[in-house]
C-alpha cells in the first residue's frame, strides 16, 4: 500500500509532497556525485567512503551553520534558488581554513508548507554550491512543519564534513611578525548581518525591486548575490605556497574573525585602503549611520577571508589565487602584540 494519511495531511502534513520535492531534486543531487559517493538519496543515512591514499593520520573536520535571516530576502523576490549556495559556503569556508578539503554536505529544509518546486529551488542551489566545493550532497531532510513556520517561509540550515592529514593542519601555531595578510574579495555581505542589513533599508515588498544607480542593481539582486565560496582557490594555494593560517570572515567582522587565526602574542593589523570598495558597504554606512567599528565588527567590507603567508610568499599566492580565479590583495601584516584586530 503507497505511504498516504489522511489524518496527517488534515493536519498540515502532506506526505505526498515530500515524495514530490524528492524526486524532483534528483537531478540536482547527481550533479554533486564525486568520488568517495556510497549511497544516494532515501535511505536512512549518506554513505561516502573517503580517500584515505598517503594520509598518515587523517583527520575529520567538521561545520555546520545556516542562511539567517538572509532568507527574508528571498521570501520576499519569492527567489530560492540561491540559498542553498549560501548555506553550503557558510560550512564549506569554515572547514577549509584548516586546510580540510570538504567531502560531503547535507541540508535541512523546514518549512510551513511542503511547496514541491520550492523545495526543489532549495536543493538545487544547495547542489549548486556543492560543485562550486567539489562536495557531494549525500542526504538531507526536509520537514513539514504547519503552525511553527508560515506557509510560505522556511529555514534552511546545513553542515559539512572534510578531511586533512594531521600534519597539514592549518592552527595559526606557524604564524609570525611579519607576515602577510592577504584579502580574499567577497561577493559583497555574504549571510551576515542582515538583521541590521534589514532594519537600514526598512526592506520591504515595494523596495525589495528598486533598482539603485549605486548598486548597479535593484536593492533585492544586491542583498540576494550569493556567498562566495573559496575552497577551490584556497586549496589550490596550499599546494603552491605554505599558509600559516586562515580565517573565514562571517558574522562579528574582522574584529570576532580575524583573531580566531592568531597566536598569543601577535596581532593583525590591517590596511583600510587595501580592501576593496564595494558599493553595498558604503550604501549601508550611509544610510543607516553606522560608525566604522561597528561596521568592521559585523560585515566583512569586501573581504570575505584572511589568510597569513610569509611575507616573501606574499606576491606569488595573490597571482596564485588570481590565477584561481579569486580576486586577492595584500591587505596588512601581522605583528607583535596582544590587540587582537587594529583596522588602520
Amino acid at each position: 500500500m503507497k505511504s498516504f494519511s489522511e489524518s496527517y495531511k488534515a493536519a498540515g502534513v502532506d506526505v505526498t509532497a515530500g515524495y514530490r520535492a524528492v524526486e524532483l531534486m534528483k537531478s540536482h543531487v547527481e550533479r554533486t556525485k564525486i568520488p568517495g559517493v556510497v549511497s544516494g538519496i532515501g535511505g536512512f543515512g549518506g554513505l561516502f567512503q573517503p580517500n584515505l591514499t598517503g594520509m598518515k593520520e587523517p583527520v575529520l573536520v567538521s561545520g555546520t551553520d545556516g542562511v539567517g535571516t538572509k532568507l527574508k530576502i528571498a521570501f520576499l523576490m519569492n527567489k530560492h534558488d540561491t540559498v542553498g549556495i549560501d548555506c553550503v559556503a557558510m560550512c564549506v569556508n569554515d572547514v577549509v581554513c584548516c586546510g580540510a578539503k570538504p567531502l560531503f554536505f547535507l541540508d535541512y529544509v523546514a518549512t510551513g508548507k511542503n511547496h514541491p518546486e520550492t523545495v526543489a529551488e532549495i536543493v538545487g542551489g544547495v547542489a549548486e554550491g556543492c560543485v562550486q566545493a567539489g562536495c557531494a550532497l549525500v542526504g538531507g531532510e526536509t520537514a513539514e512543519m504547519p503552525g511553527f513556520y508560515p506557509p510560505d517561509e522556511y529555514d534552511l540550515a546545513g553542515f559539512s564534513v572534510g578531511l586533512v592529514d594531521r600534519e597539514k593542519i592549518i592552527d595559526g601555531s606557524k604564524i609570525q611578525p611579519g607576515d602577510a595578510i592577504i584579502g580574499l574579495q567577497s561577493s559583497g555581505l555574504h549571510s551576515n548581518g542582515f538583521s541590521l542589513v534589514r532594519k537600514v533599508f526598512r526592506v520591504n515588498e515595494q523596495n525589495i525591486g528598486m533598482y539603485i544607480d549605486e548598486l548597479g542593481c535593484t536593492l533585492g539582486e544586491a542583498l540576494l548575490t550569493p556567498t562566495k565560496i573559496y575552497v577551490k582557490p584556497v586549496l589550490r594555494l596550499m599546494e603552491k605556497v605554505g599558509v600559516k593560517a586562515i580565517s573565514h570572515i562571517t558574522g562579528g567582522g574582522f574584529y570576532e574573525n580575524v583573531p580566531r587565526m592568531l597566536k598569543p602574542g601577535v596581532c593583525a593589523k590591517i590596511e583600510k585602503k587595501a580592501l576593496p570598495q564595494m558599493p553595498i558597504f558604503s550604501l549601508l554606512q550611509r544610510q543607516g549611520n553606522i560608525p566604522e567599528h561597528d561596521m568592521y565588527n559585523t560585515f566583512n567590507m569586501g573581504i570575505g577571508m584572511c589568510i597569513a603567508v610569509a611575507k616573501e610568499d606574499a606576491n606569488r599566492a595573490v597571482d596564485e589565487l588570481k590565477a584561481a580565479g579569486q580576486s586577492a590583495f595584500v591587505i596588512g601584516e601581522i605583528a607583535a602584540g596582544d590587540e587582537g584586530v587594529v583596522i588602520c
